[in-house]
């Protein structure tokens, strides 16, 4: 069902699930929180739902994330899953990769085993949102994927939403990467499988059909609902104008977390 309004007033459900919020666009836009996310995740977990941060952002580490959210009134310690975990899923321990990135996919493939190599000579080249990307860390990438490297991008995100409006995402810096090279890379983070494995690692639970996957990116947030078998909730605080044709249809749309999170209790 499409709801375009608050006077809907739908109860999702009156039983406990999961729910899945996108951080930027969602909870906050470049860490200052959009009006009203603070006290939607509490008014979420006061109704016995546990709340996951399930984020393509692969730039900075967990805690890092984790410590930005309780600045702005959020407790999320081991609520917090990154494209940069996904896409250390897709390494195996041993592994020599080279990072074009940030720190937090380097912190991911420590954790996994993997070994971060300072030379081209690697089994992967693993590829996320980074500001100082130039010619030749992209001549070094495309390089070493051409001898052989498989070419894993984080998430293939075009744009990054920010107070001042959108600005070119890891996606942008994989597809000159991906070009260069001649290879189609392999995606980690949502919508892809990787991502939704690593979801249901950390929910235990096999059946998400229940579950809110919420964002404001439907090419991202609204097809990994789909992979997940969850609903969809759109949101426009994020890159996506209010009005705009969405695809996937939403089970759920409101302004913003806390209209989404009023329809979802019932309220």
């Amino acid at each position: 069902m499409l709801l375009s309004n608050l006077s809907d007033f739908v109860v999702v459900s009156a039983d406990s699930f999961p729910i899945l919020c996108d951080l930027d666009g969602v909870v906050w836009l470049a860490h200052e929180p959009i009006p009203g996310s603070v006290d939607a995740v509490q008014r979420l977990r006061d109704a016995g739902h546990r709340v996951l941060f399930v984020t393509n952002n692969s730039a900075s580490r967990v805690a890092e994330q984790q410590e930005a959210l309780a600045r702005i009134g959020i407790e999320a310690r081991g609520d917090v899953l990154t494209s940069a975990m996904a896409a250390a899923l897709l390494v195996e321990p041993g592994e020599r990769v080279l990072v074009c990135g940030g720190v937090g996919i380097v912190e991911a493939l420590e954790h996994r085993g993997a070994i971060v190599a300072t030379d081209a000579i690697v089994d992967v080249v693993m590829v996320g949102f980074h500001r100082t990307f130039d010619y030749e860390i992209m001549r070094v990438a495309a390089d070493a994927v051409r001898a052989g490297a498989r070419l894993i991008g984080t998430n293939d995100d075009a744009t990054y939403p920010t107070p001042q409006g959108v600005i070119p995402g890891g996606g942008a810096i994989l597809a000159g990467i991906a070009v260069a090279s001649g290879v189609s890379p392999i995606i980690a983070g949502k919508p892809y499988a990787a991502m939704a494995e690593l979801v249901l690692i950390e929910t235990g639970v096999d059946d998400l059909s229940a579950s809110v996957m919420v964002g404001d990116r439907p090419e991202t947030d609204g097809l990994f609902a789909r992979t997940l078998g969850c609903r969809y909730a759109q949101v426009w605080s994020g890159v996506t104008a209010r009005g705009s044709l969405v695809s996937p249809t939403p089970d759920l749309t409101g302004a913003n977390l806390a209209a989404i999170t009023d329809l979802v209790l019932g309220r």
